[in-house]
């Protein structure tokens, strides 16, 4: 099999388990993430982050969850983040989320944002991912996050760099491809 239709049924198989737990946390809590204003999300795909760095470099677990349970909820994160961004440019659009299966097509929506965008890059870069130390990736997580964080600080503005959604769903790609690298090495 081409390592490209390889990565991209990895890549679907890795959302697959994500979105079976979004949309779970969905039926249980609802949307209850739409309060979240943008860095808060920013600060709890941080804190995921930070927290997979620790594991990595301690090797203890206390909590219980394990790292894949840490990217995993990177990626849900960022899909949320994709989801109010779209509510910052259509407040209507949050009413609609309620209804399981109109945010099913949404979380949907913003994954096929970021696999066209990793098919995109993954091209360009020759599937260099692949050659990577999750802990390479882990810190590249974090370096997004804190360019996130200074964008927001920064209430949007940015003179050459990508917004806060391109890093979002960079930080989504990274986590799927630790996600891979792991069960590969698993």
């Amino acid at each position: 099999m081409p390592v490209q239709e390889q990565t991209n049924q990895q890549y679907q198989s890795v959302i697959a388990k994500c979105r079976e737990v979004f949309l779970k946390k969905a039926a249980d809590y609802g949307p209850s993430w739409l309060i979240f204003r943008m860095p808060s999300v920013t600060d709890q795909i941080y804190i995921k982050a930070e927290r997979i760095r620790s594991l990595q470099q301690t090797g203890i677990n206390k909590v219980g969850d394990t790292e894949a349970d840490e990217f995993s909820a990177i990626i849900n994160y960022c899909v949320i983040a994709a989801l109010l961004l779209k509510v910052q440019e259509n407040p209507d659009t949050a009413a609609a989320w309620k209804d399981t299966d109109t945010l099913a097509q949404a979380y949907e929506d913003a994954i096929r944002d970021a696999f066209d965008t990793m098919q995109a890059k993954n091209h360009d870069y020759g599937e260099v991912w692949r050659k990577m130390r999750i802990s390479s990736m882990t810190d590249l997580i974090l370096v997004k996050i804190q360019r996130i964080k200074q964008i927001e600080d920064n209430e949007g503005r940015v003179s050459v760099s990508e917004g806060v959604g391109s890093n979002y769903v960079d930080i989504l790609n990274y986590a799927v491809f630790c996600l891979i690298r792991m069960s590969e090495t698993a």
